[in-house]
């Protein structure tokens, strides 16, 4: 079950090391306002969900910030652990939606809750931004063209992690290409025309 994931430690330190590397590459890019060198700008955060045994350094939120004191403006990487300001790692957030959404009838809200520890009106926040706000965001219409024009977008992100996990056969590696590929862009190339059909809630069994 793709549930137990979220006890694994290993999951939160491979997405640790893609973090890092993707604010690697966007320090090598310089500042986007003057051209200056990069310095990094890390900070603590708090995320809940995951397993007690994190290390501290999964915590990081990797930042950038311009060596040029005419500048000094903040840079701020694209993250597979962190999903904006939002208290829950990433993985979390996809992972409840995609229960609640993918199986024949849904997992509900009140044993969602139950599973995970996760109060009540926060899951039902989830539910109404990946209903209302998410389809017509910016970041999901910039990675829209990039999947199968059938995918359903009413039922964001389960429907876009059931693509990932046909692709990819491990369960760990699917997840992973998904979180990548809504951080960016750059996991387009695991994509194959394929219609997601119902079926695709086995994954979530």
């Amino acid at each position: 079950m793709i549930s137990k994931l979220l006890s694994d430690a290993n999951l939160f330190y491979l997405l640790y090391l893609i973090d890092l590397d993707l604010a690697e590459q966007c320090r090598k890019l310089r500042c986007p306002h003057c051209g200056s060198v990069l310095h990094f700008a890390r900070y603590t955060r708090k995320p809940r969900g995951g397993p007690n045994n994190l290390s501290d350094e999964y915590m990081t939120r990797h930042g950038l910030c311009c060596s040029s004191e005419d500048c000094r403006r903040r840079t701020l990487p694209a993250s597979c652990l962190f999903m904006g300001r939002r208290v829950y790692w990433r993985c979390v957030i996809v992972v409840v939606m995609a229960l609640h959404q993918q199986r024949p009838k849904g997992t509900s809200i009140y044993r969602l809750q139950r599973m995970f520890d996760i109060d009540h009106k926060t899951i039902c926040r989830w539910i109404a931004y990946f209903r209302q706000v998410f389809p017509s965001s910016v970041s999901w219409k910039s990675l829209r063209g990039l999947v199968n024009p059938k995918l359903d977008d009413k039922r964001l992100p389960g429907s876009l992690l059931a693509v990932f996990l046909k692709q990819v056969p491990d369960l760990q590696q699917g997840l992973i290409v998904c979180m990548k590929f809504l951080a960016n862009s750059t996991c387009s190339r695991f994509l194959k025309p394929k219609t997601v059909t119902a079926k695709d809630g086995d994954f979530f069994l």
